[in-house]
C-alpha cells in the first residue's frame, strides 16, 4: 500500500523553478504582444535601463529578482498572476 497522500509532490530543483519564473514572464510578455524590447522601453519609463537583449538573456537564466519581475509585472500591465 502506498502511504505517500495524494498532493505531496516532487520537490523542484532550482533550476526548475528559475525557468518557471522565466517563463511566467515570457508567458505575459506573448499574452500582451510585447517584445523585449517593447519591455525595455516600458521599463525605462520607470527609471529601469535595460535593453531587449539583455532582458532576453536574464529571462531565459530564470535569475532575477522578485523587484525585477513585479516591476516588469507593473509595467505589462498584469493585474494577476496565476500559479498553477
Amino acid at each position: 500500500m502506498n502511504n505517500e497522500k495524494p498532493y505531496t509532490r516532487r520537490k523542484k530543483s532550482d533550476t526548475e523553478w528559475r525557468k518557471y519564473a522565466g517563463n511566467l514572464l515570457k508567458a505575459e510578455l506573448k499574452r500582451k504582444g510585447m517584445t523585449y524590447a517593447d519591455l525595455a522601453e516600458k521599463l525605462k519609463e520607470i527609471g529601469i535601463e535595460e535593453n531587449g537583449q539583455n532582458i532576453g538573456n536574464t529571462l531565459s537564466r530564470g535569475a532575477f529578482s522578485f523587484i525585477f519581475a513585479l516591476q516588469c509585472f507593473k509595467v505589462i500591465g498584469v493585474k494577476e498572476i496565476r500559479l498553477d
